[in-house]
């Protein structure tokens, strides 16, 4: 079974049928409610989609949407020791390494990103939803 953090920007295009990246976005979703494989999110994901989708849909579409992601992902937690090892991966991006730090730190198999460019030199193998997807399908 594999392990996958989905990144933010996948998790948004579920949330907010963001197009054209949707369509891939929600048959991610879909797998993992399938029990395809196990997806997780950061909890500073969370405050990103409550702060993003209260811009887009108001507060309470953004409370609905924190507590959908809460009912069906596992949410991991961001210690000290994550945000440490961030400081110290190869990135620029101090959120996309956070990313990482926390799939290194639970042993994930992948990150699912759009944003190949902000995870680069990861120690964790970096996939879009497309790559997930082709993935997924090979394993049935």
């Amino acid at each position: 079974m594999i392990h996958a953090l989905l990144d933010t920007n996948v998790v948004l295009d579920a949330l907010l049928d963001r197009t054209p990246w949707n369509i891939q976005a929600n048959a991610i979703w879909q797998a993992q409610l399938d029990e395809q494989f196990v997806a997780y999110v950061t909890a500073t994901t969370l405050t990103d989609i409550f702060y993003i989708c209260r811009r887009y849909g108001g507060i309470e579409k953004a409370w609905q949407l924190v507590q959908a992601v809460l009912n069906q992902l596992p949410v991991i937690s961001v210690r000290p020791s994550e945000l440490k090892l961030a400081t110290t991966l190869a990135g620029n991006d101090f959120e996309d390494n956070l990313q990482i730090a926390c799939a290194m730190s639970r042993q994930l198999d992948v990150v699912v990103t759009r944003n190949l460019s902000g995870f680069t030199g990861s120690n964790i193998r970096i996939l879009t939803p497309q790559q997930m997807l082709l993935r997924l399908s090979e394993d049935d």
